[in-house]
């Protein structure tokens, strides 16, 4: 009777709040950066961004790990205002905070969190992208100034953190997976990693 390997997981990734979403699921895993560039290319749109990324994120951690199961994930913020499409990144410091911030007062963001999981020695691929919308109140910058300062949410998208304090500065979240707006969608995640052989619930 020959005994099946056990399944080998990384998570192309150093985002300390994706580790910890993963191990929600309580599978073994590791996780590795996988240096990819991200900066966007001419032209590119949001959704078209945030899928390559997942998808080159998960590539180069695949190919020096031909036999493991490898999930890479990306997310772009989207606010449409009178100038236009405006995509949020992680802000950095606090002054850019600020501005993503004010720029978001009383208007709706779209997080894009795409995700892509690749075997490589068995050229098996999954991809999917979810959707969250947040509308934000209208904040004045006394209120943002006091936010950044409690919590620092300078490496997030968007420039703050639904988990956390965050959550105060919202009217909605429009979501079919609360947890992608953290950075991995757990449910579609789940689904495809119980396809592939994964034990979960």
């Amino acid at each position: 009777m020959f005994l099946k390997s056990p399944l080998s997981l990384i998570l192309a990734s150093t985002s300390v709040y994706r580790r910890q979403l993963l191990a929600r699921l309580r599978l073994p895993f590791s996780c590795s950066a996988p240096g990819v560039d991200e900066s966007p290319r001419s032209g590119e749109r949001p959704p078209a961004l945030a899928v390559r990324l997942a998808r080159a994120k998960a590539t180069a951690v695949a190919l020096q790990h031909p036999g493991a199961w490898v999930i890479g994930s990306d997310q772009v913020a989207i606010r449409v205002d009178a100038s236009g499409e405006v995509t949020l990144g992680k802000p950095g410091t606090e002054a850019a905070c600020l501005e993503q911030l004010r720029g978001s007062s009383g208007h709706t963001v779209s997080y894009l969190t795409a995700v892509a999981v690749m075997r490589h020695d068995s050229h098996s691929a999954f991809e999917f992208i979810d959707t969250t919308r947040v509308a934000f109140h209208t904040l004045d910058d006394a209120t943002i100034t006091r936010y950044i300062a409690l919590e620092s949410p300078l490496d997030c998208a968007g420039g703050f953190k639904s988990e956390g304090l965050g959550i105060a500065l919202c009217e909605s979240i429009q979501s079919e997976d609360p947890s992608a707006l953290i950075g991995l969608p757990l449910i579609q995640l789940s689904k495809v990693l119980r396809s592939v052989g994964f034990e979960l619930p």
